[in-house]
């Protein structure tokens, strides 16, 4: 065989190799980010999972329920005197009025846009 036809084989060889590794190779890729992204999630929600775990410990206890009853649902015991202070930051910020009830005007649309274009 010649040299340019070798070299056209080898070519031929080469781009055939290139072809078939590079789709398993793109897959190989993008799967690997993927699994790279899922882990990150998977440790985010272990993390989450710890937090709810020790939270549901404290709630076990019955002096953080007292507490937290307190707290949120401002219970009192029997006998205490509650004071709820509000700040001026506490208050709701006043809506803006609406104006009223916009007027109509008299006559049909195409009576208004004449007396427009006419003047009159």
């Amino acid at each position: 065989m010649s040299t340019t036809r070798r070299a056209a084989v080898v070519a031929i060889v080469v781009c055939a190799l290139a072809f078939t590794v590079a789709v398993p190779l793109r897959t190989y890729l993008s799967q690997r980010s993927e699994v790279r992204e899922q882990e990150a999630q998977q440790a985010q929600l272990q993390q989450e999972v710890a937090e709810l775990r020790n939270r549901k410990n404290q709630l076990s206890d019955p002096a953080q329920i007292e507490a937290e009853a307190r707290r949120r649902l401002r219970y009192v015991k029997p006998g205490e005197t509650p004071y709820v202070v509000q700040l001026p930051e506490d208050q709701p910020v006043a809506q803006p009025q609406q104006p009223g009830p916009q007027q109509a005007p008299a006559g049909s649309w195409y009576e208004n846009l004449w007396s427009q274009i006419s003047g009159g």
